[in-house]
């Protein structure tokens, strides 16, 4: 089954920027998608944006829109999601989330109960 592990969490500023990683291993299928997500205590999951192991989907919710990019380096196995101006209310924990084969086609389009394997989690506070 795919592991996914996550890093880069940590506490910037308003306006700074970071990088999160998100490194998976355990691959059963060459054709795969890794999303992330983010939440805040007593809030739900929400979709952040997501890739296939072709590069060629890329989704954001539109609060992230312009601001954050998402990008993979297969020889690396890594996902990486780049946010540039962050604001408070980017604070949360960020999770990435795999899916792997056939459902990896459209589980970029699907919420969070669609993706069967998931990091533990990074926390990102932004704050002065």
């Amino acid at each position: 089954q795919l592991q996914l592990v996550e890093s880069g969490g940590a506490l910037v500023q308003p306006g700074g920027s970071l990088t999160l990683s998100c490194t998976a291993s355990g691959f059963t299928a060459d054709y795969y998608a890794i999303a992330w997500f983010r939440q805040v205590p007593g809030k739900e999951r929400e979709g952040v944006g997501c890739i296939t192991s072709s590069g060629g989907t890329e989704h954001y919710a539109d609060s992230v829109k312009g601001r954050f990019t998402i990008s993979r380096d297969k020889a690396k196995n890594t996902v990486y999601l780049q946010m540039n101006d962050l604001t408070p209310g980017d604070t949360a924990t960020y999770y990435c989330a795999g899916e792997e084969g056939g459902r990896a086609g459209f589980v970029c389009y699907k919420g969070p109960s669609d993706f069967s394997s998931w990091g533990q989690g990074t926390q990102v506070t932004v704050s002065s």
